[in-house]
């Protein structure tokens, strides 16, 4: 008899996740449902927008509980797809480190939409909603659920002007922008 639970037991686990799996999809949909189309930008260059983001301000995310000097680095692979390494200094801008590794991978020709995957088998969108098409020297991103947003600049400062525009731009959108927490960065770098 124990030998037998323990060949189900494989079987079990696998019925588990899939239920649960098919529940977070039928959430996300469902999410999904209750705003509008989200438009992007008509279309990124990935070559440009590859670097060093800093993070002006985001909405809260349990994943960024406590991040303070944050920033973003993207890489151009062989293969199309995007190395993504997140880096936040805990509770303080010079305070200690900790990084996240992902990769991402364009879902239109647009470039615009992306999927981002720090563990397998699942991915978030990262959707960029605004650019400046000039120089990339900043940039709204955000997803379809308008759960999560983020500010960024190639610079640990965005000018107030741009930051002010760029929240009413989310605030249209749809994004819940009374709750961004802007994010404290080094003076400069």
């Amino acid at each position: 008899m124990a030998n037998l639970l323990k060949r189900r037991r494989p079987v079990l686990f696998t019925v588990i996740g899939a239920t649960v799996a098919t529940g977070v999809a039928a959430y996300a949909y469902a999410r999904r449902k209750l705003h509008p189309p989200l438009p992007t930008v008509a279309h990124v260059n990935l070559h440009k927008y590859m670097g060093r983001w800093y993070e002006v301000a985001r909405l809260p995310a349990r994943f960024e509980k406590g991040c303070q000097h944050v920033t973003a680095e993207y890489k151009l692979l062989p293969d199309g797809k995007v190395r993504v390494v997140n880096t936040c200094h805990q509770e303080g801008i010079n305070g200690p480190v900790k990084k996240a590794t992902a990769t991402a991978r364009a879902v239109d020709d647009t470039n615009s939409k992306l999927k981002v995957q720090f563990f397998w088998p699942f991915e978030g969108d990262y959707w960029i909603l605004d650019l400046d098409l000039s120089d990339y020297r900043y940039a709204l991103v955000g997803e379809p659920g308008r759960e999560n947003l983020w500010i960024l600049s190639r610079t640990p400062h965005l000018d107030r002007s741009i930051r002010d525009r760029l929240v009413a731009h989310a605030r249209e959108l749809g994004f819940p922008v009374e709750n961004l927490l802007f994010t404290p960065q080094p003076v400069s770098e």
